[in-house]
């Protein structure tokens, strides 16, 4: 049986994922194409799922802008997916469309591969940002069980919208962005979901982290450049880092582990990843 997977989404053609799913075939055994399906935003979007479901895709990820668009033209969704309120991989179940979303999941993974049994529920967490990366992660890290999560975003309206996606026990502040400064000190991990910093504003940060607590855990998701200022300017001030790529490529593990139901290793792929996206 030959898979046949890709991703939709507009605009896609700088995207990674195609050689990310090609490694993952290969090393799990299995036959199968990773295509690029871009859909303008003046086309008929509804059609071009019918196309897909046509030529009988098992399966295909999901970016910007149809994360959220995508949801009323399923047949389920998980409930994870549901709380986040946007979808990122899609199951074709004998034309039958799931949808689930493995943004979360991925930074989780991603984090406990490099800091294992570091995500406890007792770590004071700061998620900076409230868009839909923001929210995966949010969402993921409470049912993970994590008790204290604030949010830091220059609207304080849209973070107290990703508040409220959360657990019972998860507690959550939200905090405006002329005041993280001063509270940073009581975090053990900072988690910046924003594209502040990503090429070709390299240079830009969200906040100094002069203040940081001794021994913290600092990531960032942007993985263009992987080595970004805020990043750079945390390990300065001694803390350890979580570079973004390593999200994107386990988030892309859950996927095909979705569409296979098989399990494949990625930590073989860090250093190829890395060395490709710091080529570009």
């Amino acid at each position: 049986m030959t898979l046949q997977l890709g991703l939709i989404g507009y605009p896609i053609m700088h995207s990674l994922s195609p050689w990310i799913h090609t490694q993952f075939l290969e090393a799990a055994g299995l036959i199968g194409e990773y295509d690029l399906y871009e859909i303008n935003q003046n086309a008929s979007f509804e059609k071009a799922l019918m196309r897909l479901k046509d030529e009988q895709w098992n399966g295909f990820n999901v970016t910007v802008p149809y994360k959220q668009r995508i949801i009323p033209y399923l047949d389920e969704i998980d409930p994870i997916a549901s709380s986040i309120g946007a979808v990122n991989t899609v199951i074709n179940e004998k034309g039958k469309l799931i949808g689930y979303n493995t943004d979360g999941e991925g930074y989780l993974r991603a984090f406990q591969t490099v800091y294992p049994r570091t995500l406890t529920q007792d770590k004071q967490c700061l998620i900076i940002g409230a868009g839909g990366a923001a929210r995966s992660i949010f969402v993921t890290l409470s049912k993970h069980g994590m008790r204290n999560i604030d949010i830091v975003n220059r609207t304080t309206r849209n973070a107290e919208k990703v508040a409220a996606a959360g657990e019972k026990h998860t507690t959550t502040n939200v905090i405006s962005l002329d005041k993280v400064e001063k509270t940073l000190h009581k975090y053990d991990i900072l988690i910046q979901t924003t594209t502040v910093g990503m090429k070709p504003l390299g240079n830009d940060t969200v906040f100094p982290v002069d203040n940081l607590k001794k021994g913290s855990i600092v990531s960032d998701i942007i993985y263009q450049p992987i080595h970004t200022t805020f990043l750079e300017r945390a390990k300065q001030n001694g803390a350890s880092i979580l570079y973004g790529h390593r999200m994107l490529l386990y988030q892309a593990k859950a996927a095909i582990e979705l569409w296979t139901n098989r399990s494949v290793k990625a930590d073989h792929l860090i250093k190829p990843l890395q060395q490709i996206l710091e080529g570009r």
